[in-house]
């Protein structure tokens, strides 16, 4: 019932209060992210989601457009990353836009992070745990105990602890850690300049 009712109101309603409050805010990023690159200010995204169904995740475009479709983390020795983006993604505001996913029920606040589709090792792992039976996450177990710091089979594991056992304070325990790991940008790693 948690799950089912409770997490998807909180979700709907969260969701709509941010984007009310956030529209000013999201209105500037969007005029920096124009003015200091060429591109959309969106970046879209497929990825994969509940029952390992794909949809298309939205981000504020922290990168330059010649940036390759892989995990931020799998860019060794290039810097694509554009000044505005390095501060966007270490405040996580270039998440934002994943609002509109939780409210096209495609994602919740917390729950394993939407995979990549390229990522195949990963999605594998977590069908095998079953931990793609939950909406995907803008934050989740395995972001606020290691976030990039942690090897796929860890992520795919603590995606695991999570869809198999949902409930209220696991969730409010995420968004705590979550808040605190944004303020002190923790298990963060950017590629490096080249």
């Amino acid at each position: 019932m948690y799950e089912r009712i409770w997490k998807r109101t909180f979700d709907v309603v969260g969701a709509a209060i941010l984007l009310i409050i956030g529209c000013i805010p999201m209105l500037v990023v969007s005029v920096l992210i124009k003015l200091e690159s060429p591109g959309p200010v969106l970046f879209k995204q497929l990825r994969v989601g509940r029952h390992s169904k794909p949809f298309n995740l939205y981000k504020f475009r922290s990168m330059r457009i010649d940036t390759p479709e892989v995990a931020s983390n799998d860019l060794h020795g290039h810097s694509y990353v554009t000044k505005i983006g390095r501060i966007m993604r270490k405040t996580s505001i270039d998440e934002l836009p994943q609002l509109f996913n939780i409210l096209k029920g495609e994602m919740s606040f917390i729950g394993p992070r939407p995979v990549i589709v390229s990522e195949e090792e990963l999605v594998l792992e977590r069908k095998n745990r079953k931990a793609e039976r939950c909406l995907p996450g803008i934050s989740g177990w395995a972001q606020v105990n290691g976030r990039d710091r942690v090897t796929v089979l860890q992520k795919a594991t603590y995606d695991a602890e999570y869809a198999l056992d949902i409930n209220v304070l696991r969730d409010a325990k995420i968004l705590f850690l979550t808040i605190y790991n944004i303020l002190f940008a923790r298990g963060v790693v950017e590629e490096k300049i080249q």
